[in-house]
């Protein structure tokens, strides 16, 4: 998103470089204005991930001063990072440095102050989950820290007890360069999310943590982790035991996704036999494609919606006319259809056949299901 009409030249160069070569999806929440007799915006909210969620700092620029350097406030919930700053005992590596330093002509500067920001705020977070007195949180954080990028984060409100967060990246491999021509500018993750209720004493074996996969949102077009069955935590394991247990089944399920790229593709590369070439394909994941059909002089279009776990679940098919048209203009099109016959152990030639003589009779149907909404306009 491209920050431009009212917000000041200056300001607005440093929040599109934020925005466009953040290593992290960086997102503006609101932007307003600090005078209410000025037409310039000078300042927004940023929503910034960590641990998995998102932590909101906003940063104040001042509209009469557009080369200073801006303020930010903290949530309320983080009264003591400020000070935590403040405290560093080498000033010349906190992002305080680049505030006195400002440098508003170089759009790159707002980006390196938040990213310092966030890894400060990074510390202090791991500095407040080291003075948990939990022996089962220590012990953990004993056991994880050998892993590279792991978070942490001491969740606390009067509402709920007192809890200890991680975000812990899994595995090494490269999943960009697992795709084909890959689309995504980000590198694609994978994390597990622990959660640790603290302060309570255990008479046996504690149980499980909270276990959750998260993933980078534009790896769900690959690979939908919310599918993903976890391993069961066994009575006595640690995270040290569980995460390369974890990671085996999700480098064979990653590979698999993968293969099914090329699966899918396959069948929209078949399509053509019974069908004609594709108007439109996803040439990358191969989760859809559209072709025109004709049955006698009724013609209309065929989207196929392919799902990720395809071949174990068949192609959604949405018939769209291209004669009739509803009320407001738009072509007429069908509800989604998937009951037709359906094996995932046919080949690709089979299921392409299979689905053109369904659409053969379903064709009827559908020219009847068109001149019945005429007929109700």
């Amino acid at each position: 998103m491209a920050v431009d009409g009212g917000v000041p030249p200056i300001v607005a160069a440093q929040i599109n470089y934020l925005l466009s070569h953040s290593p992290f999806s960086i997102k503006v929440d609101q932007m307003w204005s600090g005078s209410k007799n000025s037409v310039w915006i000078d300042r927004f909210t940023l929503l910034i991930p960590f641990c998995l969620d998102f932590i909101k700092w906003d940063i104040m620029f001042n509209v009469d001063s557009p080369l200073a350097a801006p303020d930010v406030i903290f949530g309320a919930e983080d009264d003591k990072f400020p000070p935590f700053l403040l405290s560093l005992p080498h000033p010349t590596n906190s992002p305080l440095r680049l505030l006195t330093n400002w440098n508003s002509r170089d759009p790159s500067t707002l980006l390196s102050f938040i990213l310092q920001l966030r890894d400060m705020y990074s510390a202090y977070q791991k500095e407040r989950v080291g003075k948990v007195d939990d022996v089962r949180v220590k012990f953990e954080i004993s056991t994880m820290m050998a892993r590279q990028g792991i978070e942490m984060s001491l969740n606390s409100n009067a509402d709920k007890p007192e809890e200890v967060k991680f975000a812990v990246p899994l595995l090494d491999a490269d999943i960009n360069n697992m795709v084909p021509a890959c689309p995504w500018r980000l590198p694609q993750k994978i994390y597990l999310q622990v959660i640790y209720p603290i302060g309570r004493n255990y008479q046996t074996a504690p149980s499980a943590p909270r276990l959750k996969l998260v993933s980078t949102p534009e790896l769900r077009s690959l690979f939908s982790v919310e599918d993903v069955k976890l391993p069961s935590w066994l009575d006595g394991m640690c995270m040290a035991e569980y995460l390369p247990i974890l990671e085996e089944a999700l480098q064979l399920q990653i590979s698999e996704a993968v293969s099914l790229i090329g699966f899918r593709r396959k069948l929209i590369e078949a399509l053509p036999t019974y069908f004609g070439r594709p108007l439109e394909a996803d040439a990358i994941f191969g989760r859809r494609a559209t072709t025109l059909v004709a049955n006698g002089v009724f013609t209309f279009l065929v989207h196929f919606l392919i799902p990720v776990n395809f071949p174990k679940q068949q192609p959604t098919l949405v018939l769209q006319s291209s004669q009739y048209f509803n009320a407001q203009g738009v072509p007429i099109k069908s509800p989604p259809l998937s009951g037709y016959p359906w094996s995932p152990r046919w080949e690709l030639a089979e299921m392409a056949s299979r689905i053109f003589d369904f659409l053969v009779e379903e064709s009827s149907n559908f020219k009847k299901y068109c001149s019945e909404a005429i007929q109700q306009r």
